[in-house]
């Protein structure tokens, strides 16, 4: 746990020291490219998808938390997994990190437009037709990317320097802010093992 622990702290610092302080993405570190870089650009993706889904729940009565919805989600992960030779286990638990780093943004978003009216969007995208399209594809794509990473996934440190390199290439690609950053830094910490 305490290697876990340090490992996401680890990373969390690499990308905050990396990331651009300002809109302006300089390139990334130059290298192989990283063997978990789709991975962790498609829970990039996924994060940046949670702000659509906070325009389309901030003042509503939909809840930032939806237990039906997020069980509805790992069962389709879970037969997505087996359909691809992964173990559920492992494509679950992978969901169950996507989902709290998409809810954290949720709430960050949620904060910030509480704070900062002007900043509320303008537009409530309608999630059934726009949003979860969008996020079961993604999520095609990730179990997907699990299975063929399975082999360099485990908890060495060749994995997470591939790991810390995939996430600052998916800060710098996406121009991640801090909230994302950090919710990115959740979403990917257990990748490795």
């Amino acid at each position: 746990m305490r290697r876990r622990m340090l490992t996401g702290l680890a990373l969390s610092a690499l990308i905050a020291t990396t990331a651009p302080a300002t809109g302006n993405a300089a390139p990334a570190p130059d290298r192989a490219e990283p063997r978990l870089i789709a991975l962790v650009d498609l829970a990039a993706q996924r994060l940046l998808l949670a702000d659509e889904v906070a325009a389309a729940k901030y003042g509503t009565d939909s809840p930032i938390e939806d237990p039906a919805r997020e069980r509805e989600v790992l069962d389709t992960v879970a037969e997505l997994s087996t359909e691809a030779g992964l173990d559920p286990a492992d494509g679950v638990r992978f969901f169950r990190d996507q989902i709290e780093a998409g809810k954290d943004v949720q709430r960050g978003l949620f904060a910030e437009w509480d704070a900062h009216p002007e900043l509320r969007p303008g537009h409530r995208p309608d999630l059934g037709a726009e949003v979860r399209p969008e996020l079961d594809r993604i999520s095609a794509e990730a179990v997907r990317e699990l299975r063929e990473t399975e082999v360099v996934r485990e908890p060495t440190d060749e994995c997470r320097l591939d790991l810390a390199a995939s996430a600052v290439t998916a800060v710098f690609g996406h121009r991640l802010d801090a909230l994302h950053r950090d919710a990115l830094t959740a979403a990917a910490g257990k990748i490795c093992g």
